[in-house]
């Protein structure tokens, strides 16, 4: 599996136009055969702060994924959205094992 965590910092005016875009992104990601897991997560004390939390069965999955049209227009409406560059991680999972799901 490959994993992929977005830390994302929005501009307070912006919050709920982000949550609408970023939820029509999560329901298109979640259909793609390669995707196994999108969590989409507030912040529960700053809600100008998000994650994002996706899990793919490998890394060219999330590669494809990046070029899926649903992604592309969240990518493209959100941009002026931030209140910084927002701030990708990605990791190989250890456990539980590929086999496993």
């Amino acid at each position: 599996m490959y994993i992929v965590s977005v830390s994302i910092h929005v501009q307070r005016e912006r919050v709920t136009e982000f949550i609408a875009a970023t939820l029509e992104n999560a329901r298109g990601t979640r259909q793609e055969s390669g995707n196994l897991r999108f969590d989409f997560a507030q912040h529960e004390q700053d809600a100008t702060r998000f994650m994002l939390y996706e899990v793919y069965r490998a890394p060219e999955d999330f590669l494809a994924h990046q070029q899926t049209p649903h992604y592309l227009r969240w990518k493209e409406k959100v941009a002026d959205w931030m209140a910084e560059p927002r701030m990708g991680v990605r990791y190989r999972n250890l456990f539980p094992a590929d086999s496993e799901w």
